[in-house]
């Protein structure tokens, strides 16, 4: 079957609204569930007896692996069925959340190769499941009926992320502890597979290139080895030392690992990764400041985390201050949609760009009393949500549109890929700065007068401050790559109103 074409008649199958909800079961497992650790790690680390750097790498590590399998599940999608691998994006999810939610306390290796095992096996569920459901969705659906199942599919998607904040700090904070979290996950992961039970297989025509050259596993092993190398220096950076022979053997690592990368994607025919696609300046312009605004999720971690370790906040508490953020980035999807349709995609990217770094600039006053700081970050969070909500639309239809009909895969799996590895190395960077940040001395800080109000906790603000300033920076290089790239013109608003734009596939991080 070809990836455009509908099961044959002859089959008599047709989705309903119950295998719809298996599918958005199964979207929903990863972001709502597996990303709860960005608020719930701080109260757990010391009951399980991690240090906080590992505690970290555990975080960030789901979403590295999730960025760097993402284009290969999607291609094995295609070549040996999407219902298979999106079967074993669910058992995998299933079993990453065993992994986790057995972890001993204080068993010392053994936690962590648990800890860091289940997530990594949630990372490779999230990169089986995305792109097969995305693709079983738009082949048994079509028109007005496929446009009501991606709005579902993106309500689990942007639902669970706006949602999993809140979500594990109630959890974990209730009788039923954070354990809990995972078991439930189990259990709709099993619900997910009773209700997508007969789904019919579906794949794509083997191209030449995938027959006569194969998979480019050279491409693959040396992109997993250099991006693994990075996310352990820059976690692992405050207890190795930056400029140990550890440390610096990591960075020597990674930079031949990426030379022999680019190397083999550049000489292969039919590469893991298309580079030929960044010669689209419009699509390397999107796709980078799509990579940039999922790297400012690092905000997330170091919010939360500083408001419970130096403000006394639960999981419960600091969540809260994520509600304006899910009601904001649900709500202004659609605006984001209609801002691309009367002014093209660049202004609203760049305003969306700007709400979310403005917002983010309110969750770094951390100088400030902590009342302060939390009704300020309760602006920043939801200004974070908006800002997303007006450039997520608009971001994937300047990318996915301006590359030829025949790269719109590759080009919508390296556009995925980007948002899983930001959010991965952004939130990895953001910790590595927050707790570098705690080593420098409080007499020092304290001489500046910045900070107000307590001053036993003034080094963890000030790791806070490095850690989300950090992020800012990351939206404006976003803002930059936008300008510099994306072009001013309404021509694609024009092809809309004609009818020539199919669905778009729902927007970045999910």
């Amino acid at each position: 079957m070809s990836a455009n074409t509908r099961p044959p008649a002859s089959t008599a199958w047709k989705p309903t609204d119950k295998w719809l909800l298996g599918v958005v079961l199964a979207v929903i497992n990863f972001w709502l569930f597996a990303q709860t650790l960005l608020n719930v790690i701080p109260g757990i680390k010391g009951e399980l007896g991690v240090e906080e750097t590992l505690a970290n790498l555990a975080v960030s590590i789901t979403s590295l692996f999730s960025g760097i399998f993402i284009v290969v599940a999607g291609g094995l999608a295609d070549r040996i069925g999407r219902t298979k691998i999106l079967y074993v994006g669910i058992w995998l999810s299933i079993a990453g959340s065993l992994l986790i939610a057995l972890t001993p306390e204080n068993l010392g290796g053994l936690t962590s190769a648990m800890l860091l095992g289940g997530r990594v096996v949630q990372g490779l569920s999230a990169a089986c499941i995305m792109p097969s459901s995305m693709a079983l969705v738009k082949t048994f659906y079509e028109g007005k009926a496929r446009q009501r199942a991606l709005s579902f599919w993106s309500i689990g998607s942007w639902g669970g992320s706006g949602f999993c904040s809140l979500f594990g700090g109630l959890m974990a904070s209730s009788f039923l502890g954070w354990r809990s979290i995972f078991w439930i996950s189990v259990v709709l992961s099993i619900l997910a597979l009773f209700l997508l039970r007969g789904t019919p297989e579906s794949r794509a025509a083997t191209t030449a290139d995938q027959q006569h050259h194969g998979f480019d596993w050279g491409g693959l092993i040396s992109f997993i080895i250099a991006l693994v190398a990075l996310n352990v220096y820059i976690s692992q950076g405050p207890n190795i030392g930056w400029l140990s022979l550890s440390g610096l053997g990591l960075v020597l690592l990674t930079a031949i690992s990426g030379l022999v990368f680019l190397y083999i994607e550049t000489h292969r025919r039919g590469a893991f990764v298309n580079l030929k696609l960044f010669a689209n300046g419009t699509f390397t312009g999107a796709t980078l400041s799509n990579f940039m605004l999922n790297g400012a999720a690092g905000t997330l971690i170091v919010s939360l985390g500083l408001v419970q370790m130096a403000g006394g906040l639960s999981s419960l508490q600091s969540g809260l201050l994520t509600l304006g953020y899910l009601v904001a980035i649900l709500a202004t999807i659609r605006v984001g949609e209609k801002l691309l349709q009367r002014f093209g995609p660049k202004k609203p990217m760049i305003w969306g760009s700007v709400i979310t770094g403005i917002g983010v600039l309110f969750c770094s006053a951390t100088f400030l009393y902590l009342d302060t700081y939390i009704i300020l970050s309760v602006i920043g969070f939801t200004l974070f949500g908006i800002g997303l909500g007006f450039y997520a639309t608009p971001s994937t239809d300047a990318a996915l549109s301006n590359v030829p009909d025949a790269e719109v895969g590759a080009a919508s799996g390296i556009y995925k890929m980007a948002s899983s590895l930001g959010n991965a190395i952004g939130v990895a960077v953001s910790a590595a700065l927050y707790v570098a940040g705690q080593a420098m001395d409080p007499e020092i800080i304290h001489s500046w007068g910045l900070f107000i109000g307590r001053q036993d906790n003034i080094a963890l603000r000030f790791g806070g401050a490095i850690g989300l300033l950090f992020n800012v920076f990351m939206v404006a290089v976003a803002i930059a790559a936008i300008i510099l790239t994306v072009p001013s013109d309404k021509k694609k608003q024009k092809e809309i109103d004609r009818g020539l734009h199919d669905v778009a596939p729902p927007p970045i991080g999910n």
